[in-house]
C-alpha cells in the first residue's frame, strides 16, 4: 500500500509504476498493490477524485495508465491486508501512525528508505511530475531489490 496525504498524485503514480514494474518482469501475481490518502480532502461523501490530471500525463507520458483510479483514504483495516505500508513523506508517515495506530510488526516505511533515503516532494505543490516520477522509480527499483526481485 502506498500512502500519501490526497491519493491523488505521488501514492497512485507509485501504485501504478510498481504494477507496470512487477507485469514487465512477469511477477504481477506475486503482489496486491494499492495506494490510499491519509487526508479525506479528495474524497466527496463516498466518491474520490480522480488521479490529478498533471499526474495522469506524466504516467502516460512513461506508457503508463492508471485507468479509473480514484483517491481512496487508508483504514485501520488495511495494517492486516498489506505486507508493507509505503510512505511518500515524514507528514504521511506520522498521519498514518495515527490512522493505523502501533506499527508492532515495522509494516510502515517511507518508499525511499529502499534506495537512498529521504522524501518525495508533493508535486501538488512543487509542480514538478518528472522528478517525482523519478524518485517514485527509484524507490520502487529498491523496494523489488529489497524483496529479492
Amino acid at each position: 500500500m502506498f500512502i500519501c496525504h490526497g491519493n491523488i498524485c505521488r501514492s497512485p503514480m507509485a501504485e501504478f509504476i510498481l504494477k507496470d514494474m512487477v507485469k514487465k518482469r512477469g511477477i504481477a501475481d506475486d503482489f496486491v498493490i494499492e495506494s490510499s490518502a491519509t487526508s479525506t480532502e479528495e474524497i466527496w461523501g463516498d466518491v474520490g477524485n480522480p488521479v490529478y490530471p498533471p499526474a495522469q500525463r506524466e504516467l502516460a507520458s512513461h506508457g503508463i495508465s492508471c485507468g479509473d483510479k480514484r483517491a481512496v483514504q487508508l483504514t485501520k483495516s488495511d495494517y492486516a491486508r498489506y505486507d508493507y505500508l509505503l510512505c511518500m513523506d515524514k507528514m504521511n508517515l506520522r498521519n498514518a501512525q495515527r490512522i493505523l495506530g502501533t506499527d508492532k510488526d515495522n509494516k510502515l516505511r517511507m518508499l525511499l528508505s529502499f534506495a537512498d533515503g529521504g522524501s518525495i516532494a508533493d508535486p501538488w505543490y512543487c509542480g514538478n511530475f518528472d522528478r517525482t516520477y523519478s524518485d517514485i522509480v527509484r524507490g520502487c527499483e529498491g523496494f523489488l531489490e529489497y524483496l529479492g526481485y
